[in-house]
């Protein structure tokens, strides 16, 4: 058994940066979609997430920034998503499970960040894993394998979902790494029969799923694709078949133990930000279901030499 922790975002800025692959490089990344800290640019830090922005996880107290390629509907727009769940799970610390699964069970480092699912240096998937899937009153839903397939099984008036979950084991010594994937890892079941993170990754850490969903309104889905499919060499893959997702943790240091201590170690299941010991974090905002703006124009690629701070948009 797991305990977890699972929270609600709505959808946040829309920017062509990236933190961890092109730090200080505003607009060098394909367009994305971000969640959580407001103030997330290509310029971010653990420092400058901690003291600065907002967020669109419940409150401040997770800053922590989350972000995925910008969902693009074929005709000019972006298709900003309702709302992203996350949900953080890890078996508990004393459990014999924990033990043999790695060699401890730690809480998420403070400034760890990573990417997960597609790798677009490689074309593997070394880390994470991700599906396409349709959920509403005539939907189909399904783990599928493509935008165009989860499309097809998704009329109007339902909901098309994007769900990608990140790797749960840790070398014990590095935030980041050259590829920024190499120092987190899948467990695996391999020839032992029993889930287990590599031998060079034994840490376990909270692994999370980000499961994004948009509405599919009257124009349907059947041409919409990830702002990471029509970058070079990607043209002539199947829609969504890059899918990936970044991750800056940006925790508060207390805040995150106190959910590690009673959500996870305890094996509670809390939800909506409650920490499970009677508190909660409290919303920032009522909660919105449905985002008051689906479609945006696509925006242009900021000039070379503009600051990150001034070329997003789209921020709630």
């Amino acid at each position: 058994m797991v305990g977890a922790f699972r929270f609600m975002c709505e959808p946040g800025q829309i920017s062509y940066d990236d933190p961890i692959v092109y730090p200080n490089q505003p607009g060098r990344s394909h367009l994305h979609q971000w969640f959580g800290n407001t103030a997330a640019n290509a310029s971010s830090t653990y420092r400058s997430l901690r003291t600065s922005g907002n967020s669109t996880c419940v409150n401040i107290l997770n800053r922590s920034a989350y972000w995925m390629p910008a969902m693009l509907d074929g005709r000019g727009h972006v298709v900003r998503p309702d709302y992203v769940s996350v949900y953080y799970k890890r078996l508990p610390k004393d459990s014999a499970d924990c033990r043999r699964q790695g060699k401890e069970c730690v809480p998420l480092p403070r400034g760890l960040r990573f990417i997960f699912g597609y790798d677009m240096l490689t074309g593997k998937t070394p880390t994470g894993g991700s599906y396409f899937n349709c959920d509403g009153p005539s939907a189909t839903p399904g783990h599928y394998a493509t935008i165009t397939e989860a499309a097809a099984n998704c009329p109007a008036g339902n909901r098309l979902g994007a769900s990608i979950s990140a790797p749960g084991c840790w070398d014990g010594k590095r935030l980041d790494s050259p590829n920024h994937r190499d120092h987190t890892a899948n467990p695996s079941y391999g020839s032992w029969g029993y889930l287990r993170c590599p031998a060079s990754h034994p840490y376990v850490i909270p692994s999370f799923t980000m499961g994004a969903w948009y509405t599919v309104g009257p124009e349907r889905a059947d041409s919409w694709y990830l702002s990471s499919d029509e970058m070079p060499g990607m043209a002539r893959m199947p829609a969504g078949s890059t899918f990936h997702a970044d991750w800056f943790g940006a925790w508060d240091d207390d805040v995150m133990a106190e959910w590690t201590e009673h959500c996870i170690d305890m094996l509670k299941s809390c939800h909506s930000g409650n920490l499970g010991d009677g508190r909660q974090m409290k919303e920032a905002a009522p909660f919105v279901w449905t985002t008051p703006r689906r479609l945006v124009p696509i925006p242009p690629r900021p000039a070379a030499g503009a600051t990150a701070s001034g070329k997003a948009t789209a921020a709630r």
